[in-house]
């Protein structure tokens, strides 16, 4: 028998209030119960986002709420500044480039957060740009971008922030009004603590504006079905109603609890997760601009990475993510958002230890837990 362990930047753990509200039996979506169910979500989310803005709940992953933001807001031949500083940067440019809009790309170094002077110069040079594409933590990284400054550049000008808080919401603050965030993105499977099936998307009044005049293509993903649907409390297609049932559970916990107190959750552990990893002699993948999310590792020079989860996974039943991309086998990243707790870091750090020593990493054993242990202490 062995008990498995989720620490991955998604899906992350799910709370036991989540579990048992998806075995309560379905209910039909046009009804008055499920209006009332959609109702206690829309406020729930609104808490989350720290926002007045309409807030549409998708049947998709996040990177459908990424699509929808695109072609609602932009039209074939529009220009796009995508800030591209990992592999979910990258996405907004393919995503950008499937339906004709220009993407104009701002490359970040792997492992660094966006100049606020370099965002700025780059939009001066083009007044044609009509939409910033930002990540606030690019997973793929661990990386956290400087929303409240991208906004402050942004506000004033004709273009729409564009916000990707898949990884963040719920685990970081995002201060979506006060922060001048247009749209903004994000997926049920990480700091809201559900399985994957439900994205975000919540739009400004100004961008309410664009999603009137674009002329992309789109059905499904239409946000003007979508705001016709939302003003009657009820949706334009079948919704993921068992997991929008969930949403609202674990809304709850997150209400309780506090978004300070949350955020401080997270912090900790990000904390606790980086003091170990220094304790055991690792490096940081991004030490200036690291996320309360997930943290970064490289790998020690000479051990095989991709070795290194697979062992953690498959033997010991401890789940971390590999690197992506450029950076496969050459990071590791150990994830602390949604229903993850210390000793859940303990357990993953102590596994970590087993592994690196068997792959023949010299360090001090235990000082990695030692050192996690200290942080929760405090």
């Amino acid at each position: 028998m062995r008990k498995n362990y989720l620490l991955t930047p998604g899906p992350t753990p799910l709370p036991p209030e989540v579990r048992a509200a998806m075995a309560r039996p379905i209910i039909h979506h046009r009804t008055p119960q499920f209006q009332a169910v959609l109702k206690e979500a829309a406020e729930g989310l609104k808490f989350v986002f720290q926002t007045k803005n309409d807030i549409f709940i998708l049947a998709s992953s996040g990177t459908g709420a990424m699509e929808a933001a695109v072609i609602n807001i932009l039209s074939c031949g529009d220009t796009a500044l995508v800030v591209q500083g990992g592999k979910f940067g990258e996405r907004w440019t393919e995503i950008c480039k499937a339906y004709g809009v220009t993407p104009e790309v701002l490359d970040v170094e792997w492992g660094k957060a966006v100049s606020p002077a370099e965002l700025e110069k780059r939009l001066k040079a083009n007044p044609k740009i009509k939409a910033v594409f930002v990540t606030l933590c690019e997973t793929s990284t661990g990386v956290v971008n400087d929303i409240a400054a991208c906004g402050r550049l942004i506000k004033d000008t004709p273009a729409l922030l564009v916000v990707d808080a898949i990884s963040g919401l719920g685990a970081i603050d995002l201060k979506t009004d006060d922060w001048f965030c247009d749209v903004v993105v994000s997926g049920s499977q990480k700091g809201l603590m559900l399985p994957p099936g439900l994205g975000f998307i919540s739009v400004s009044p100004k961008a309410a504006k664009f999603i009137e005049v674009s002329k992309s293509p789109r059905y499904y993903f239409d946000l003007r079905k979508a705001k016709k649907a939302l003003d009657k409390t009820d949706t334009p297609f079948t919704p993921a109603i068992t997991l929008i049932i969930a949403l609202n559970e674990a809304l709850k916990m997150i209400k309780q609890d506090g978004l300070d107190a949350v955020f401080a959750r997270h912090r900790k552990l990000a904390d606790a997760t980086r003091a170990a990893a220094k304790a055991l002699g690792l490096e940081l993948f991004a030490p200036l601009a690291g996320s309360d999310v997930v943290t970064s590792v490289k790998v020690p020079s000479g051990l095989d990475g991709e070795k290194l989860v697979k062992t953690m996974r498959d033997t010991y039943g401890v789940t971390i993510a590999g690197g992506q991309a450029e950076l496969k086998g050459k990071i590791f990243r150990f994830a602390h958002m949604g229903f993850i707790e210390e000793f859940d870091i303990i357990i993953g750090i102590s596994c970590l230890e087993k592994v690196l020593a068997q792959m023949g990493y010299e360090f001090p054993m235990g000082a990695g837990v030692k050192a996690a242990e200290e942080i929760f202490l405090k």
